[in-house]
């Protein structure tokens, strides 16, 4: 019963059977390979657009580095006061963008709000070199607290980060997740909503460490292949990422994986729904569930061998967790099986 983190999961048998088959004899390097070139052209046509896409190692790389694309001197990128870019990256935004500030913008359960977005950009008056200035508005798709932006919400945060001439960066660690839980397509939710630059996770939904960074106006990326080589994200046998994403991305594979694991939160969900010793501590629609369990029942389901994360809660709920409980969250996978699910199900019943 592992619910600690999508991370935790293997790779899916497609993807090792890639590396594998692409794994003997030579290809050229640095993404100058057959399926280097493939893959990309693959990116093109799930995305409807020709677009420039560069591997890299990390969701963190990935973050960062698209960040350093844009930068500007005293930058400044606002972003929800609990985005992973902020609160979960060792300062890796700021590291290689030499000193860019993430500046929280608040917003119930993980979405930024445009209104308060506004408000905070108000605080960076042109001509003002004290503050700095913004270079980027970032969200996240899905969000931390497992919940998702409509396509008319990214699109409000796009208008408003293009009127100030803002580069709209999306963080798509569960970018899959997302999609799988609505009917928007891949151009809907990223370039026609607005999105300049897109973080690509592939990492957590089956593949093996495969993330990409998407540029959805090519020119913009002249500089990154710079960019990418100084931040040591320029892998030589570039071809063991690609053959990653060539497997992943084929049929449809990487939607279906992100489609089980969102049904099976939603079967979690339900089971939580039916305890009399848990409950949803807010509704989500990825794979993430936040649930506030009794302490008790909580040490019993670890006994039993469930494996989740202790969570804080957010900032703007101070009283969601009780004395007696706690706020947990529990996150399936590609890989989580039915069994697993009705086990824990039964036991916090």
């Amino acid at each position: 019963m592992i619910f600690a983190s999508d991370n935790w999961s293997g790779a899916h048998p497609a993807v090792t059977q890639s590396l594998e088959r692409h794994g003997a004899g030579f290809a050229a390097a640095y993404g100058a390979s057959d399926i280097d070139k493939a893959v990309e052209r693959r990116f093109n046509e799930i995305f409807e657009r020709e677009v420039a896409v560069y591997f890299v190692g990390t969701g963190t790389a990935a973050n960062s580095l698209s960040f350093a694309a844009v930068n500007r001197p005293g930058g400044v990128v606002m972003c929800h006061r609990e985005a992973h870019i902020a609160q979960d990256e060792c300062g890796a935004p700021e590291f290689f963008t030499h000193g860019a500030r993430m500046v929280p913008v608040e917003g119930a359960l993980g979405r930024m709000d445009p209104g308060h977005l506004v408000s905070e950009l108000g605080r960076f008056r042109p001509g003002f070199v004290h503050a700095g200035q913004p270079m980027a508005v970032s969200l996240s798709q899905a969000t931390e607290a497992g919940t998702l932006y409509s396509v008319t919400e990214i699109a409000a945060i796009g208008e408003i980060a293009h009127e100030r001439n803002l580069a709209f960066h999306m963080d798509g660690a569960r970018f899959a997740n997302a999609l799988a839980a609505t009917n928007a397509s891949p151009a809907e939710m990223t370039w026609r909503a607005g999105v300049d630059i897109l973080s690509f996770g592939a990492t957590k939904n089956g593949c093996w460490c495969a993330e990409a960074v998407v540029f959805f106006d090519p020119k913009q990326a002249e500089q990154f292949p710079y960019i990418r080589k100084r931040g040591a994200q320029l892998f030589s046998k570039t071809r063991f990422m690609a053959a990653q994403f060539a497997a992943y991305l084929d049929g449809g594979l990487w939607l279906e994986l992100a489609a089980h694991a969102n049904a099976m939160a939603d079967a979690l969900r339900e089971g939580i729904g039916r305890s009399a010793h848990a409950r949803q501590a807010w509704d989500t629609r990825s794979n993430e569930i936040f649930a506030v369990i009794e302490t008790a029942t909580a040490e019993r389901l670890r006994t039993e061998g469930a494996t989740f994360y202790d969570w804080n809660a957010p900032h703007d709920m101070p009283g969601l967790v009780r004395e007696g409980e706690g706020l947990y969250r529990l996150v399936t996978s590609w890989s989580t099986e039915r069994g697993d699910v009705d086990r824990f199900c039964d036991l916090i019943a």
